[in-house]
């Protein structure tokens, strides 16, 4: 397993990887044959925590990201036994109104569909894809302890919470004497803080690891400019990525100096940024190839010292505008 760092999962016992692996262009942008062979290299590597959902594939109702898992974990040789996976409900499964969302039936129903498109008996982290504003948290927790109950799901976090939605939500676990929450998957990267306004002192108070998502801002903290360089042209380079190149150039450009300065790839820096922040457990990485496996993993290992963090805050500032406090302090006195 290499060098492979572990940490718990928020509060919990669970040990997970410090960098989880991302399955959402599994079956969009690649092969089956090769989404196995980037798994079974992750392995070999130490990575243990991965993380899908029912709707990656995009696919309504196909699950082709989890399909794809479960035929690789029916291959057997400990596939399943060495993986920590976490997928996610609440996206639409079908054009029928109990197809979606977090109500006690589609709870469910949503949870033997994933576990039989996973081929496992049970599913080790699952997760709400996002707040449903209306169900209300009584029927959410009634449900999720019968699939616990049921051996279904052992833990359970939240993705793209507020931080008063896992408030909300702990509270409502509290009351029912139930663990609640052990994690929450936010955006989080050094171009997107707002979750330290809120959803990083609420997740500490409350006992959640943070995974974070996007953690490279869709490809612009990995050496974009570099790449265009390079090569003419980038993934990051269309749509939205060009526009939000375009209004942050010169501080990418800052950014990417800077790493060439420490002799590292832009996207290590920006991983091992995420590594840093106090509540982060593990950013999600999405390689699309064995080789970008690989190179990701020079992040969990890459120590940046207190000038680095200091010049990183000054390129890419909190959004704080008292300086780089907590809500409320952020915003009042």
């Amino acid at each position: 397993m290499e060098s492979m760092e572990y940490t718990h999962l928020g509060r919990s016992g669970l040990s997970v990887s410090r960098l989880c692996l991302g399955t959402m262009n599994f079956g969009p942008e690649t092969s089956e044959a090769d989404s196995h062979a980037i798994m079974d290299r992750a392995h070999e590597h130490g990575l243990n925590f991965f993380d899908t959902a029912n709707v990656y594939g995009w696919k309504q109702g196909e699950g082709v990201t989890e399909n794809i898992i479960g035929r690789w974990f029916a291959q057997g040789g400990g596939r399943r036994e060495k993986t920590v996976i976490a997928t996610k409900l609440y996206g639409s499964m079908g054009d029928w109104p109990n197809e979606t969302k977090l109500s006690a039936l589609n709870i469910r129903r949503a949870c033997d569909a994933s576990l039989k498109r996973l081929q496992t008996d049970y599913i080790d982290l699952y997760q709400m894809h996002h707040v449903d504003r209306d169900t209300p948290w009584d029927e959410i927790w009634e449900a999720f302890s019968v699939l616990r109950q049921q051996g279904k799901v052992i833990y359970f976090g939240s993705s793209n919470f507020a931080g008063w939605h896992i408030a909300q939500a702990a509270e409502a676990a509290r009351t029912r004497g139930f663990l609640g929450l052990v994690s929450e998957q936010s955006i989080y990267n050094l171009m997107t803080r707002w979750v330290e306004l809120e959803v990083l002192p609420a997740a500490k108070h409350y006992g959640l690891g943070v995974i974070p998502w996007s953690p490279l801002h869709g490809g612009l903290l990995g050496g974009v400019l570099r790449k265009q360089r390079e090569n003419g042209t980038s993934r990051s380079s269309s749509g939205r990525s060009a526009d939000a190149l375009e209004k942050h150039r010169d501080t990418i450009d800052a950014y990417e100096k800077l790493c060439a300065e420490l002799g590292e790839d832009p996207a290590n820096v920006g991983l091992a940024w995420l590594l840093h922040q106090d509540g982060v457990t593990a950013p999600i990485i999405g390689p699309r190839t064995g080789e970008q496996l690989d190179n990701s993993l020079r992040a969990a290992e890459l120590k940046l010292d207190a000038d680095v963090l200091a010049r990183l805050d000054e390129l890419f500032p909190a959004p704080a505008p008292n300086g780089s406090k907590p809500a409320p302090e952020a915003y009042a006195w």
